[in-house]
């Protein structure tokens, strides 16, 4: 898969047997149909369908060039993951999956943990390895 922002080729990081694909340039993730899904419920994480249909029906205008998905090259649409950070996320509209630019999914995770002060042991694995992977530093950058 080509990263949608920078147009080279994704990483595929493999965490609990779902395949993510990672731009290490832009620190971009991509989520294809249902693995999202697969990774919050995984982790033990309640809730988790409201949230993913909050996200896939939180549609909003913005002035923000859009995106085109990285499978179909159909411009996605802008969607809220969160409304306390007021972080935007790319989803595709023919339902291929979702894009988290660089820091998003960190932001929306943080968010997620707060909102849920009971844990389970792995979403709060789930939220350190994300932590930890997606923030390592990127090749020739300072």
């Amino acid at each position: 898969m080509l990263c949608p922002v920078c147009k080279i080729p994704a990483i595929v990081i493999e965490y609990n047997r779902i395949e993510l694909d990672y731009c290490a340039r832009c620190r971009g993730v991509w989520f294809d149909a249902g693995e999202l899904e697969l990774l919050l419920s995984s982790a033990g994480l309640e809730g988790s369908e409201a949230f993913l249909e909050s996200v896939m029906n939180a549609t909003v205008a913005v002035s923000e060039k859009k995106r085109r998905c990285p499978i179909c090259n159909i411009k996605m649409n802008k969607a809220l993951a969160d409304k306390e950070t007021q972080t935007l996320v790319d989803v595709c509209s023919e339902g291929h999956g979702i894009w988290f630019d660089g820091g998003e999914l960190e932001r929306t995770l943080g968010t997620l943990a707060g909102t849920r002060p009971a844990q389970s042991d792995a979403y709060r694995k789930l939220v350190d390895f994300f932590g930890k992977t997606f923030k390592a530093p990127v090749t020739g950058s300072k």
